[in-house]
């Protein structure tokens, strides 16, 4: 079960506000840096969320002046394949529930988005970005390969040849740049940030859920499966679908053109 309200400390936060569910990552004096304790946070939250049931939008963001600036190095230096390996399962392991769910995950960031940050950020359904934030693959300035699935995202949102200039030069790229590869889908003010993702946030809530999560496995199944295999896997889909309360309000509301009030059911 989510917390009720959000905690007053952590360094992963998360509670659940009505039907959406947050994620704030509360380390701002070091970038929001992960360590050990903030993975497993981080699983543990999304633990929660994937056993709530009254979940319709997940939102990540965090405190400070970065989102996440990738791996903590100090917590890594003494002993680095051991931490590496707790922070790896703790973020995959919250990575899988999060893309298993019916609700849409939706990133409000700022400042440095990077190494595992980014990785994080392409897994989400849609990103917004503050004007100033800085995109970067960072591995490579480490002597790295990636995490965080950051090789798999990374070439479905910009293509192979950007995908391996990005992460084998390890630059940065501002977020109008992300904006026209696809790393983010809109940018803002940094104090109209909070305002336009719970905007956003809000209406997605208000959706109908279950549809979305089928629309998410479809779309990110696209892109590995045949046409004749994704052609049965739409019909499925469609069907479950049709089943739903929701489906029915929103064929009711249709034809009588009022707007639809989606239980997420």
């Amino acid at each position: 079960m989510t917390y009720p309200q959000k905690p007053a400390e952590g360094t992963v936060l998360h509670w659940r506000e009505g039907a959406i569910a947050h994620i704030r990552f509360n380390r701002p004096k070091a970038l929001n840096a992960i360590d050990t304790v903030m993975a497993a946070g981080f699983l543990q939250a999304c633990q929660d969320i994937a056993a709530d049931r009254a979940v319709r939008v997940v939102w990540l963001s965090a405190e400070g002046r970065a989102f996440m600036a990738g791996g903590d190095l100090a917590a890594m230096q003494a002993d680095p394949v051991p931490v590496a390996q707790a922070l790896i399962a703790g973020m995959h392991g919250g990575l899988r529930m999060l893309a298993a769910l019916d609700a849409p995950v939706i990133a409000s960031v700022q400042g440095a988005v990077a190494g595992g940050g980014l990785g994080l950020v392409m897994n989400c359904d849609m990103v917004l970005a503050a004007e100033g934030t800085r995109f970067g693959v960072a591995y490579p300035l480490i002597g790295a390969s990636c995490d965080c699935s950051t090789s798999w995202a990374l070439p479905r949102l910009v293509g192979m040849h950007k995908a391996m200039e990005l992460a084998l030069l390890g630059d940065t790229v501002e977020a109008r740049e992300a904006l026209s590869l696809g790393l983010c889908n809109r940018v803002c003010a940094p104090d109209a940030l909070e305002a336009q993702t719970r905007q956003l946030v809000e209406r997605i809530a208000a959706g109908p859920t279950v549809a979305f999560g089928h629309l998410r496995r479809l779309i990110r199944a696209s892109l590995h499966n045949t046409l004749d295999t994704h052609l049965d896997a739409e019909a499925d889909g469609f069907r479950a679908c049709a089943g739903t309360a929701d489906f029915r309000e929103g064929v009711a509301a249709f034809l009588a053109k009022r707007p639809a009030r989606f239980q997420g059911n």
